[in-house]
């Protein structure tokens, strides 16, 4: 296998084995995750399965999930209406 780094194709990890979670979308809107050696996991999105792949230290993915369930990054999902005044996102976006 070749040195990992962010960006790469998932094609060089080629002993991955991703998984997807089960309550991924119908329309494949989903990332997969594999383990690595090292402490370290592979995220890909699961529409470009040979596409670049994210690298990140268990710990990493650990922070990154945790802050997710604690709220840190909902202000993202939340588009303003014509007035400034914020209003949730229209799941016809996908």
């Amino acid at each position: 296998m070749s040195p990992l780094h962010n960006g790469m194709p998932a094609g060089g990890l080629a002993d991955a084995q991703w998984h997807k979670s089960p309550a991924s979308s119908p329309q494949g809107n989903c990332v997969e995750l594999a383990t690595l050696p090292g402490e370290q996991i592979a995220m890909r999105n699961s529409r470009h399965p040979d596409g670049p792949v994210l690298i990140f230290a268990k710990a990493q993915l650990k922070d990154l999930i945790d802050a997710v369930k604690h709220g840190a990054f909902d202000h993202l999902l939340i588009r303003p209406h014509g007035d400034g005044t914020p209003r949730p996102p229209d799941p016809r976006d996908g």
